[in-house]
């Protein structure tokens, strides 16, 4: 009898012990977030910031893990891969969705394989020019390309590209033909355009502010659909092209599947943090302006970014194979 008894206290501790573990707070280990592109670049930035503060909140450690390759594709195919457990989550940027558009195969499914916890940052760009170019608005800017049909060169970060996107879009409702020139990556397309290999591009604001100061490009407009706080005296292309907007942003992503209460929790910390003022002034200084989005909210923005991302990826005729 004895034996049954004490039998019956060890299963009871085991299951103790299991039950004990099984409730354990949310998250009780490091959370490793995947970055697709490499370090140093505005995804990485943004990342940093904003997990940091997320750590320091839950007294735990949020690990950058920068899994960089084939336009996030290599970083994104290990998150989609991982348990959905809350201990692997990603920061993509709008990337994420125009690469279903623009590659004929992926390595996941866009929208089925990732759950959206929050957007964490809204990317505004800036139309700059060499100053060699005789333009100062874009109204200067739209009545020079089309005098010069094809003549006029943009730079980007590569096909499909945001610079690529937005500036597609831009010629389009302008009315103008102007040369695509592709880069590898957003740096060297600026270095490009500093030193008058190009005339034109349309970049993220943080790539091209340093430049302004140093009267090494022309700032002529911005992306967004109101004048941009840091430089309230550049007007909208908006303003003179009607209608016209393109941003773009980098949010958070976990595993599909995962657990709402644990997407929940995460969604909740990142408001907090993008809140925080020293981590949203770090975030303006780099010409982002900090957001947050319910897990609901972002999936039905993501759902319409797709959409809308597929007609402008066909406008651009970018493609892959």
């Amino acid at each position: 009898m004895s034996t049954i008894r004490s039998l019956g206290a060890f299963v009871g501790l085991i299951v103790f012990a299991c039950g004990a573990a099984w409730s354990q707070p949310y998250p009780s280990k490091p959370v490793r977030v995947v970055v697709v592109f490499p370090a140093g670049g505005g995804t990485d930035t943004v990342a940093r910031l904003v997990f940091q503060k997320v750590g320091e909140q839950l007294n735990q450690q949020f690990p950058i893990d920068n899994r960089a390759g084939a336009a996030g594709m290599i970083g994104g195919a290990i998150v989609a891969k991982s348990p959905p457990d809350g201990y692997t989550i990603m920061v993509y940027s709008q990337t994420l969705l125009v690469n279903a558009h623009v590659y004929r195969k992926m390595p996941y499914d866009v929208v089925k394989d990732f759950t959206g916890i929050s957007m964490l940052t809204r990317l505004v760009g800036m139309l700059g020019v060499h100053p060699s170019l005789p333009v100062r608005t874009t109204k200067d800017l739209i009545a020079l390309a089309k005098a010069r049909p094809g003549e006029l060169l943009y730079g980007t970060a590569g096909v499909g590209a945001y610079q690529h996107l937005s500036t597609s879009v831009f010629a389009n409702m302008a009315g103008l033909k102007m040369t695509h020139v592709p880069f590898k990556g957003g740096a060297p397309a600026v270095v490009a355009l500093m030193g008058g290999e190009i005339h034109l591009m349309i970049t993220p604001i943080a790539e091209l502010f340093p430049h302004i100061n140093s009267g090494r490009v022309r700032a002529i407009a911005v992306t967004s659909d109101k004048r941009n706080a840091q430089f309230p005296a550049i007007p909208t292309v908006a303003e003179t092209v009607k209608g016209y907007e393109f941003t773009s942003w980098f949010g958070c992503f976990a595993p599909a599947g995962t657990p709402k209460a644990i997407v929940d929790r995460l969604s909740a910390e990142i408001k907090q943090a993008v809140a925080d003022p020293e981590v949203a002034a770090k975030l303006t200084a780099q010409g982002l302006d900090p957001m947050h989005m319910t897990p609901e909210a972002f999936a039905k923005h993501v759902r319409l970014e797709y959409d809308r991302l597929r007609e402008v990826v066909k406008l651009s005729g970018a493609r892959i194979e």
